[in-house]
């Protein structure tokens, strides 16, 4: 069947997004009322301490491996601060995306790409500072059929429901994908664990107990 693209959602507003673009995924999986986390296995293609941070609003695509048409039809459809989100059943043997896609989705400002499915040319897409990849598997085979597929509908993605729009965050430790009404009013609590973990560093730094920080119970003795 053709390819079939649903309307784009009304994006989320800049001034509802901004104040998360700081957050770490750790604090938001952990804290965000309704934050969902997508499985870790999904992991960045650079190394810890290298890897540019993925934040940006969902753009969706649903693929049935080998054919990859909705990803050709996708990158006329995408705009800076996008991230795009590659639903392809974990499938390990044919990349859905490499060098060349990658690099027009970039020359169009999205910030990154995560991939359930396969990649390819990840030494290219890894040299890019300023694009995000993030992906189950990596494999030199490439698609072999564009006919198919579905763009801006709900998708699963590595275990996490991602609907068009959500708000994706991705660094060094996972994804976490953010509802809208996650983003407008899930920030106090993760805001409120940021300024605890400040005191309990504070704390140790200063020579306090361990079990007075964390409030810990007297233990047994041995």
């Amino acid at each position: 069947m053709p390819v079939t693209i649903h309307p784009a959602p009304a994006p989320l507003p800049e001034t509802a997004i901004a104040p998360w673009r700081a957050v770490p995924v750790a604090l938001a999986v952990d804290c965000a009322p309704g934050a969902r986390q997508i499985d870790p296995s999904l992991r960045p293609l650079r190394p810890a301490g290298e890897q540019p941070r993925l934040f940006g609003r969902a753009v969706t695509v649903q693929v049935t491996p080998p054919d990859f048409g909705a990803m050709l039809h996708v990158l006329d459809l995408v705009g800076p601060g996008d991230v795009l989100c590659v639903a392809a059943g974990g499938n390990a043997h044919w990349a859905m995306i490499g060098d060349i896609l990658s690099g027009q989705l970039r020359r169009r400002g999205v910030a990154g790409l995560v991939v359930d499915g396969a990649v390819r040319d990840v030494a290219t897409l890894a040299g890019w500072p300023d694009f995000a990849v993030f992906a189950r598997h990596i494999t030199p085979r490439g698609p072999t059929g564009a006919e198919g597929g579905v763009i801006h509908a709900p998708v699963d993605l590595g275990g996490a429901r991602i609907d068009p729009g959500d708000l994706i965050l991705g660094d060094d430790d996972g994804l976490v994908c953010l509802p809208p009404e996650t983003v407008t009013g899930g920030l106090d609590p993760v805001r409120a664990k940021a300024a605890r973990e400040r005191e309990w560093e504070a704390e140790l730094a200063a020579g306090a107990s361990a079990a007075v920080v964390f409030g810990l119970g007297p233990a047994d003795p041995g």
